[in-house]
């Protein structure tokens, strides 16, 4: 039960994050290399999901939201 629950909030997570990530050109550098974690986060938690390490993916994707919101924060993108 506790597994059904966190598969489908991870996966509500990556919904609503993949969109937001695929409108954001970044700027800089530093954007550009808090971007490519962002993906790269999503993608581990994809990759977790898969092999059914939903708390490692769990973590993942909120690593990719505290960049996002990071970011989102501090106008880098």
């Amino acid at each position: 039960m506790h597994d059904k629950i966190l598969r489908e909030d991870v996966e509500k997570l990556i919904e609503k994050l993949e969109p937001q990530i695929e409108e954001i050109e970044p700027q800089t550098a530093e954007a550009e290399e808090y971007y490519s974690n962002m993906k790269a986060y999503i993608e581990d938690s994809k990759h977790f999901m898969e092999k059914g390490d939903l708390v490692r993916a769990f973590e993942a994707i909120i690593w990719a939201w505290a960049f996002f919101e990071i970011c989102h924060d501090l106008k880098m993108f």
